[in-house]
């Protein structure tokens, strides 16, 4: 199955039912690949559905695709939230993006704090881009991008979530190791603050939402260096057959 060329389908996939892919895709099955009617391919939803379909039409603007049987994949390991607090630098958000869908991240949120720089949410463009990255990696789950909140809605919208943490370089607080305190196969979000770091008061206020404060070592890390840190331990924790 992995030796076929994987696409995303933003729809319901039925076995039998033609869908039609979208331009962009369709020119790249036309134009880059060169494939033809009659040729397979996988399709997945981004939810863990996935099928081998046939090409039913190829041109450069539309290519058809007729579904084979449709196979669920349940998530491996655990879900991982990861919150971050965006720089102005549009090209390491995008970086940060695309490693962490590589990396498995359930979901994604842009969060606004204290000292927040201001960053300019692409939401239409940052989808390709975790769209991209998802099929890169032979993935079937999407992560979901969800629109830049405030800190304060992010503790309320996670609430319920068994594993919370937060990273920042407060010395006033106590911290234990990433690796002490993450425990595998357990949903979790993860915070991580802008360049200037979460304010003292907003890490006793993440602490009331029941959230413990981690330390990723000695080094001074960039915010998109210390989300990738994360959820590439997280990645490696909880999926490691």
């Amino acid at each position: 199955m992995s030796q076929l060329s994987q696409f995303y389908y933003n729809g319901e996939l039925k076995e039998g039912i033609e869908v039609v892919l979208d331009d962009a895709t369709a020119k790249h099955i036309w134009q880059v690949l060169r494939m033809q009617e009659g040729d397979k391919l996988l399709l997945t939803d981004g939810k863990g559905n996935v099928t081998v379909g046939i090409l039913s039409e190829a041109e450069r603007f539309k290519c058809a695709v007729v579904p084979g049987k449709v196979v669920f994949h349940p998530r491996g390991g655990s879900i991982l939230h990861l919150c971050v607090g965006f720089t102005k630098n549009n090209s390491r958000n995008e970086w940060l993006l695309e490693k962490a869908a590589e990396l498995g991240a359930g979901s994604i949120t842009p969060i606004i704090t204290t000292r927040s720089e201001k960053a300019h949410f692409r939401y239409e463009r940052w989808e390709k881009l975790l769209t991209s990255a998802t099929l890169q990696s032979l993935q079937y789950y999407l992560p979901e991008l969800n629109q830049i909140a405030l800190l304060r809605d992010v503790l309320k919208t996670y609430k319920d979530v068994p594993q919370k943490l937060i990273a920042h370089c407060n010395p006033e607080q106590d911290k234990k190791a990433l690796q002490e305190l993450l425990k595998p196969g357990v949903e979790t979000v993860l915070l991580i603050g802008p360049e200037g770091d979460f304010t003292a008061e907003e890490v006793a206020l993440c602490k009331q939402f029941g959230y413990q404060s981690i330390t990723l070592g000695t080094h001074r890390l960039r915010t998109e260096t210390a989300a990738l840190m994360v959820c590439a331990y997280f990645n490696l924790l909880n999926n490691n057959e």
